[in-house]
């Protein structure tokens, strides 16, 4: 058995798959924040974030534990956010201190999974080489 058969099914746990997503979805909402932030003055602009259907379906396909094999057509997309209410008279729904509170959280839950997903890959690499470094 090669290292590539043996290494495929690390990177198809759903717990690997799991995290790979949440990043992909951690990503898409620092863009959003960017967006939002950046358009905090633009009249009538609409606050958007991820869309709510991502973590829906994901909670869906991890309880029915096929989420590694249909993650390749789940993908987290940049919506308007259907809650977010006009706070100025022009229409603009950005709340500049909500926006710097998702900037911050979204980097923090960023840095987990990105060392989550770190942790595996050098754990893996220890067990392939039986070096620590």
């Amino acid at each position: 058995m090669g290292v590539g058969q043996m290494v495929d099914p690390i990177f198809q746990s759903d717990n690997y798959v799991l995290a790979g997503k949440l990043l992909d979805a951690a990503v898409a909402r620092q863009q959003a924040v960017a967006a939002n932030i950046a358009n905090a003055e633009t009249p009538g602009y609409r606050r958007v974030d991820v869309s709510a259907d991502f973590a829906t379906q994901l909670k869906a396909r991890l309880a029915a534990g096929d989420l590694a094999a249909s993650a390749s057509t789940l993908t987290p997309r940049i919506t308007e956010d259907p809650t977010a209410h006009s706070v100025r008279p022009d229409g603009n729904s950005v709340e500049i201190e909500h926006e710097l509170l998702a900037l911050n959280r979204n980097a923090v839950e960023h840095e987990y999974l990105t060392d989550m997903i770190s942790s595996n890959i050098k754990q893996l690499k220890v067990a392939i080489t039986g070096r620590v470094t």
